[in-house]
């Protein structure tokens, strides 16, 4: 009798437990606990995440906003950074120097950068659509770790429909052999490289090597090796940069050209902006891609990963010069948030 009591007495506390959690919800939002979470936090920093150089959300690369940095910390916007675990993060300050609109100020997940290229784009949106830069303006001048950086900026309907950042003149570096231990360390083969054509380095900004493939079935197949690229670089006397993969193999989306940027860890970027001014300035260099065609460049990046983005490089020729790099495409909102500092 005794245990028969037991376990009715359990299971009557189970029966009014099981109410009582089923009812809990509704007292929660009753007593402002539920959606009100965030109140009981301090330090929250708003941020606007966006999908930048596509239209489509959950496409393109990744970025989160901060519009109200003030006060903040070096140390504390690395660390908010590393929390958000993008590859980028931008905070937004008043203007520093002459002659520009805003300080922004670019976070990786290893720390501060002078200069990125999708940062940039995404942030040139995000005071946009904030009501930060007026709709209609022509022009809007970041202050970055590099300099004053020029975005010219293209409405539709009172809203920001494109974005050109003009990037640094190009600066031709040292080249690699296109040799079989370089096909290696890449996972792919010599014969995958585009002949008579250098591994160089170039930069606009941000250094970068580029290898150019020749198919895009190549440039899917790179997988990095990074001790074997250390060894590599080490013997050429050269700095370590990150290798840009690429090829000019036609494919259905139209592209000019198809890239990867691939880490040496198995990272990958979706899509390098500061590397796009580069490569349009090698596409020119070395032939692949006319000076009458230099305006209208389209690097398809990120398709391998499954996050594809679009990126436009209009380059400005004369006398076989490159005398203008910019570097343009859209984003999409795809997020509103707050981000606790400490």
């Amino acid at each position: 009798m005794s245990l028969l009591l037991t376990r009715r007495a359990l299971l009557a506390t189970a029966v009014t437990s099981a109410g009582a959690l089923a009812t809990r919800p509704d007292r929660l939002q009753a007593q402002g606990t539920v959606g009100n979470a965030a109140s009981r936090l301090r330090n929250l920093r708003r941020y606007l995440h966006y999908d930048v150089f596509t239209t489509t959300p959950h496409a393109g690369n990744q970025l989160a906003v901060f519009m109200a940095p003030q006060g903040l910390a070096t140390a504390a916007m690395a660390a908010m950074t590393r929390e958000m675990n993008y590859s980028e993060c931008t905070f937004v300050f008043p203007a520093e120097a002459t002659g520009t609109d805003a300080r922004l100020r670019i976070f990786g997940r290893s720390g501060e950068m002078p200069f990125a290229g999708h940062p940039v784009i995404g942030s040139a949106f995000a005071l946009a659509d904030d009501g930060v830069i007026a709709a209609g303006r022509a022009e809007f001048i970041f202050g970055l770790g590099i300099g004053p950086t020029p975005v010219a900026l293209e409405w539709e309907d009172g809203r920001l429909r494109f974005a050109w950042m003009t990037q640094q003149a190009p600066v031709y570096g040292p080249t690699l052999p296109a040799s079989a231990a370089l096909a290696a360390a890449m996972g792919v083969s010599l014969a995958d490289f585009m002949p008579k054509l250098p591994v160089q380095e170039v930069s606009c900004g941000s250094a970068f090597f580029y290898a150019p493939l020749a198919t895009r079935a190549a440039v899917d197949r790179v997988q990095m090796n990074g001790r074997e690229l250390d060894e590599l670089f080490t013997a050429a006397g050269v700095r370590r940069r990150g290798i840009f993969v690429f090829t000019t193999e036609p494919g259905p989306d139209g592209a000019t050209v198809y890239s990867r940027m691939v880490g040496a860890t198995g990272s990958e970027d979706p899509a390098t902006g500061s590397a796009s001014g580069p490569l349009g300035c090698y596409l020119v260099q070395h032939g692949l891609v006319p000076s009458a065609g230099a305006g209208t460049i389209v690097s398809a990046q990120g398709v391998k990963m499954g996050r594809p983005s679009r990126i436009h490089i209009r380059l400005a020729v004369s006398n076989s010069a490159i005398t203008r790099v910019q570097v343009g495409g859209t984003s999409v909102l795809v997020g509103d948030g707050r981000l606790r500092s400490a």
